[in-house]
């Protein structure tokens, strides 16, 4: 098999990407089969420097399925992925890791004896970058300040006042800020979270978008979220793609995709919260405000 990457030069809504954004990952026609089970369709899917996407989609649409694939925790059954110019199809995690993906999972995977600052510290090991002259600063330029120390990270994340607490004594919220301060350790250029605010509240799931949003804006990142909390993700992210029945039905900036039909009827009909005024597929996208009329109104699929 051929080691070059399968290239796109356009955007999902068909306009050209900029050649100077470099091309994290890039995915084609992924598939995953368990037996007679299509779990995922020949999925493709780009994603590039600076990008935060999301990916919806109901209950076994193939999401979790998907992130499995694209960073080794999966075998494809058939597709390519290439991560930095590198063909890791059939790879493990580790090398994925090695290649700046890094990811967290449904249910945090924390070591629950350690202590919290211990969790952070083996996830900069794993990484393996620092030279050992520099245990505590490091000599890496390239690398963000708030992504050099075990205590930096913690702040990041706001977890430094729980640094001496074992894993186990945080409360289950805490543990998710944990396991992506964990994931940051590894130094990624690409971060895979799934449902990070399952089991939030309200306001904990406000907290946790306005965090991703800031670990892409300040730590040069491209992020990647799974979410069920649809309306908070649709406001945060510039990117959504919706999977049903493993397909990828939709794929675009979030204003054109919460219009799409077969969106609606595949999902956002249900998934939408209750009691919107325009219809199950209205959705604050960035830069509304609620409000009574004019621009600040929800908008909605017509």
């Amino acid at each position: 098999m051929s080691s070059e990457p399968h290239l796109s030069h356009t955007r999902p809504d068909g306009t050209p990407h900029d050649p100077r954004v470099p091309l994290l990952l890039d995915a084609h026609e992924v598939t995953v089969r368990f037996g007679g089970l299509v779990a995922v369709d020949a999925v493709s899917a780009q994603f590039r420097a600076g990008e935060l996407v999301g990916i919806i989609g109901p209950n076994g649409a193939g999401k979790t399925t998907f992130f499995n694939a694209i960073s080794g925790v999966q075998l494809p059954t058939s597709g390519r992925l290439v991560a930095g110019g590198r063909n890791l199809t059939g790879r493990k995690p580790h090398r994925f890791a090695a290649h700046g993906v890094a990811r967290t999972f449904q249910t945090p995977r924390t070591f629950a004896e350690m202590r919290v600052r211990d969790n952070i510290e083996f996830g900069l090991k794993f990484a393996g970058r620092r030279p050992r002259k520099y245990v505590f600063w490091g000599d890496e330029e390239s690398v963000p300040w708030a992504l050099r120390t075990p205590q930096s990270i913690l702040k990041l994340i706001g977890l430094d006042t729980l640094a001496d607490l074992p894993a186990a004594a945080i409360t289950p919220s805490q543990q998710r800020l944990l396991e992506i301060g964990m994931a940051l350790a590894t130094r990624p250029k690409l971060l895979l979270l799934d449902e990070v605010a399952a089991g939030l509240t309200e306001g904990e799931i406000e907290d946790m978008a306005r965090l991703i949003r800031r670990m892409r804006d300040e730590l040069d990142l491209t992020v990647i979220w799974i979410e069920h909390a649809v309306t908070v993700l649709l406001r945060h992210v510039e990117r959504v793609i919706v999977l049903h029945q493993g397909r990828k039905i939709a794929d675009g900036p979030p204003a054109e995709v919460v219009r799409d039909r077969e969106v609606i009827e595949a999902y956002l009909g249900d998934e939408m919260e209750p009691g919107q005024e325009d219809g199950p597929a209205a959705v604050l996208l960035p830069g509304d405000r609620p409000g009574p009329a004019g621009p600040g109104r929800a908008r909605s699929a017509p």
